[in-house]
């Protein structure tokens, strides 16, 4: 019986990343890969959110300032600021995140709905928040990230800077 129980839960891997003082996952399967931070292109008339352009692997890709998308405080780049390259739509577009912590197993008992009162990040770009030991894990849903308007503005910054 209980290994009937265990295959009904389900189980997703997750990048987990930092951004201040608070912990943020995304599902694997969408981030292609995660880069040290590089040099970034500023692309003149681009949306506030998108620091610039890199070249990575010889495609020209938009990265956005996640704290800026989140109404964070800006911060200086540490030898631990990471770009988590994921797939929103049908482009890839490069995250810029304080640190990243890894790959966490997660149960899908382990996720509840987000809660305003949780976290400073708005609650629509939310899928959940999940309960790891002590720690509170933010799930974030890359298609709520960006409006698809925005992200059709994005494939004009990588045409922009090419």
């Amino acid at each position: 019986m209980e290994a009937q129980t265990r295959a009904a839960i389900q189980e997703e891997q997750l990048i987990v990343f930092r951004l201040g003082s608070e912990a943020y996952g995304v599902d694997i399967g969408q981030v292609q890969g995660i880069e040290r931070i590089q040099r970034i292109t500023t692309v003149p008339h681009a949306p506030n959110f998108v620091e610039g352009v890199i070249n990575l692997r010889g495609q020209v890709t938009p990265v956005i300032a996640l704290r800026s998308r989140f109404g964070l405080e800006p911060a200086e780049a540490t030898k631990e600021t990471r770009i988590v390259v994921v797939r929103m739509e049908e482009m890839w577009v490069g995250l810029v995140v304080d640190a990243v912590n890894g790959v966490q197993r997660i149960a899908s008992d382990q996720v509840e709905p987000p809660s305003e009162l949780v976290t400073s990040v708005e609650s629509e770009y939310l899928r959940g928040i999940a309960k790891v030991a002590d720690d509170l894990l933010i799930l974030l849903d890359l298609q709520k990230v960006l409006t698809l308007k925005e992200v059709a503005s994005l494939d004009g910054v990588g045409q922009e800077a090419a």
